[in-house]
């Protein structure tokens, strides 16, 4: 989405823009997504992304209402506000519209859009990129040379090697909760080209998935979500509790890929299954009964009419039934008296203690990467001396940087990110044009040019 917003952007003030992407069609993983959602202050997103840099905080908030007005402009249908994970503000919007409004707009405009096709190199001279060479789905070789390329690939989280290394070991056996071409190319051209990865350890956006339970329908990726594991309890393999659960299901699932062997136990009670299992997550959206569906497609999982039933579980499962039991009934006698949780419950502190118990197995299923190439407000590539890299714009999960093991929407950081770099690439083009400091460079790619 970031790179198609780029394009859609810089072509419609004139530039010349070829857009090249790996897959059969454009648009990545926006398809399967539907709200235009962050943080709806700066002071918000600093509590609920503290470690993020704070001036592309600052760019993300105060560029929303820009991008939703962008999105308007387009003719894309845009719903009411709604809250989005509890601390953010969003509009759903039809992104199929949206994808299919920018291609329009760089094919009226004369450009290039080049699907299955393959980016083999940046061309670099001087530390500057001038643009790049690849193969059309024919495997006819072309080199473009442009002002301004951006990356914006859409993350690495499709390639086994680069989880591993950047994210976790365990990072492989997570499914892919995404499109299936983002796999790091963007990432090692920049890189190739002498841009810098950062933050370390930044972590990924992800959902707790049914465990083993296939995700082979992108339509149901947030059906086979559990985000009632925020008002659940989260065991790993241990039998412990390992993080505050009710800051929320992205969270859990960053902290769950790090515990044994990248499963865990998610445990509700009547309550949480009347309340929030079987409740809307977000206004207007139909829920889904995870539990049942979790028995249809034949994950683990069991209903435990006590607690006594825990000391059952079967040993196959690899969870201790009895620690885990005994550490519900600690937590219920502690939440029961008001005392101190440990993991905290800051959200729902409430015991767990209405019979009878929904259990299902669980593991981390990832969308897409924080760590990225360094990027500026303007999104510009940074090297490792904090400069940019003559030409190279970066946008989208690309780009590092904005979060750090925290998350406040996907689709805003792309629409805003892309809009910046198509100003960018539209002030590289033309220098005496003042685009209040956006310069972007992509290949998901896109890569405005003149």
């Amino acid at each position: 989405m970031a790179g198609l917003t780029a394009a859609a952007r810089a072509s419609r003030d004139g530039a010349s823009v070829v857009v090249i992407d790996r897959a059969d069609e454009v648009g990545g993983s926006a398809r399967y997504a539907g709200f235009l959602w962050t943080a709806p202050t700066d002071d918000v997103l600093a509590e609920i992304d503290p470690d993020g840099d704070p001036a592309l905080r600052h760019v993300l908030v105060g560029g929303y209402a820009d991008a939703v007005a962008w999105v308007r402009s387009l003719g894309v249908p845009v719903g009411d506000e709604v809250t989005i994970l509890r601390d953010g503000r969003g509009r759903r919007i039809d992104t199929a519209a949206y994808i299919a409004a920018c291609t329009r707009i760089v094919a009226d405009a004369g450009g290039e859009i080049l699907t299955g096709a393959a980016v083999d190199r940046l061309v670099v001279d001087d530390g500057a990129v001038h643009g790049l060479e690849g193969r059309t789905s024919d495997g006819t070789c072309r080199r473009f040379d442009a002002t301004s390329t951006l990356i914006a690939t859409g993350g690495y989280q499709g390639d086994r090697e680069l989880t591993a290394n950047l994210i976790h070991p365990n990072a492989p056996m997570m499914p892919l909760r995404t499109n299936p071409t983002s796999a790091g190319a963007g990432l090692r051209l920049a890189q190739q080209a002498g841009a810098a990865f950062g933050k370390e350890g930044a972590g990924f956006y992800g959902h707790l998935v049914l465990a083993d339970v296939p995700l082979d329908d992108p339509m149901q990726f947030a059906n086979q979500t559990l985000y009632y594991s925020e008002h659940a309890l989260v065991f790993n393999r241990r039998g412990d509790r390992f993080i505050d659960e009710t800051l929320g299901d992205h969270l859990s699932a960053m902290a769950a890929v790090e515990q044994p062997d990248a499963r865990v136990l998610v445990v509700a009670d009547q309550r949480v299954r009347d309340e929030w299992m079987l409740g809307e997550y977000v206004e207007g959206i139909t829920p889904v009964d995870r539990f049942d569906l979790c028995r249809r497609r034949g994950g683990r999982y069991a209903l435990a009419d006590s607690l006594e039933d825990f000391d059952y579980l079967p040993e196959e499962w690899g969870y201790p039934g009895e620690v885990i039991r005994a550490g519900i009934e600690r937590f219920n006698v502690a939440a029961r008296a008001g005392s101190t949780l440990e993991p905290g419950r800051r959200f729902d502190p409430l015991p767990l203690d209405v019979p009878p118990y929904y259990v299902v197995e669980a593991q981390a299923a990832i969308t897409f990467t924080f760590g990225g190439i360094l990027a500026d407000h303007r999104a510009r590539a940074l090297g490792a001396d904090g400069r940019p890299v003559p030409g190279l714009l970066v946008a989208g999960a690309d780009a590092g940087g904005l979060f750090f093991r925290a998350y406040a929407g996907g689709l805003a950081a792309a629409a805003v990110f892309g809009l910046r770099a198509g100003e960018t690439a539209l002030t590289n083009c033309s220098p005496d044009r003042d685009r209040h400091g956006a310069e972007v460079g992509t290949m998901d790619g896109t890569e405005p040019r003149r």
